[in-house]
C-alpha cells in the first residue's frame, strides 16, 4: 500500500511484511471497536479497558506499515517510537495497578474470560505472522516482533492464571500478574531503545 512500488519489487519479504503490518491495524482496530462499543453498551468497564489495550496494538502495526520503506532514518524514529511506547504501556499497567489497589473492582467473569481468551489468541496469531521477520536487524521489524514475542508470553501467562486469580479471595495473585506484565513492556522498551540507538551511532 503506502509501501512504493520500487521497493515492493526490491524487498518482496518487505512487502509482505508491510500488508501483514496493515491486515493486524486493521483487524485490531475493528476488534477493538466492536468491544469497546459492546462493553460501553452492556456496563463492562473491565472489558471497555480491555478493549481501548488494544490501541497500542493497532498504533503499532499501522506506524510499522507506513514507515517500512521509507529509508533508515524513518525506520529508526519509528523504533524509538515504538520503544517509548512500550515505557508508556507499562506505566499504564502500573497506575492501573494502583488504582485497583486503591478501588478494588468487582469482577466480570464472562468479560474476564473472553478478555484472556481473545489475548491469548491474539498473541499466537501476532508471533506467527511475523515468524518470517524474526532475524531481521531492521529496528522496525525488530521492534514489532520484540512487541509480538512479548506479548505472545504475556498474554499466554494471564490465559493460563488470571481467571483463577481474579476469581480468587486473594487478589495478590492478579496484582503480581499486572506487574508482570509492565516488566516485560520495560524489558521490550529496553531491547527496542538500546538495538534502535546502537543502529542510530553506527549510521
Amino acid at each position: 500500500m503506502l509501501l512504493s512500488s520500487n521497493a515492493a519489487a526490491n524487498d518482496p519479504l518487505g512487502a509482505l511484511y508491510v500488508r501483514r503490518m496493515w491486515a493486524l491495524a486493521i483487524g485490531v482496530l475493528v476488534f477493538a471497536t466492536a468491544q469497546v462499543v459492546y462493553a460501553q453498551v452492556n456496563g463492562l468497564p473491565q472489558l471497555r479497558r480491555d478493549g481501548l489495550d488494544w490501541g497500542y496494538d493497532v498504533f503499532f502495526y499501522a506506524m510499522a506499515a507506513v514507515l517500512y520503506g521509507r529509508g533508515d532514518r524513518a525506520e529508526r524514529a519509528g523504533a524509538i517510537m515504538m520503544g517509548a511506547v512500550m515505557l508508556v504501556a507499562g506505566l499504564d499497567t502500573l497506575v492501573d495497578l494502583a488504582w485497583k489497589i486503591r478501588e478494588p473492582r468487582a469482577i466480570e467473569p464472562l468479560a474476564l474470560g473472553f478478555s484472556a481468551a481473545t489475548a491469548a489468541v491474539s498473541g499466537f496469531v501476532y508471533v506467527g505472522l511475523l515468524l518470517p521477520f524474526r532475524e531481521s536487524e531492521n529496528p522496525l521489524i525488530e521492534a514489532t516482533w520484540v512487541s509480538a514475542r512479548n506479548g505472545m508470553i504475556s498474554s499466554a501467562v494471564y490465559a493460563g492464571v488470571t481467571l483463577f486469580a481474579r476469581l480468587a479471595a486473594s487478589r495478590i495473585v492478579e496484582y503480581g500478574l499486572d506487574v508482570f506484565a509492565a516488566a516485560l513492556s520495560f524489558q521490550a522498551a529496553y531491547v527496542i531503545l538500546r538495538d534502535a540507538l546502537r543502529q542510530r551511532g553506527k549510521a
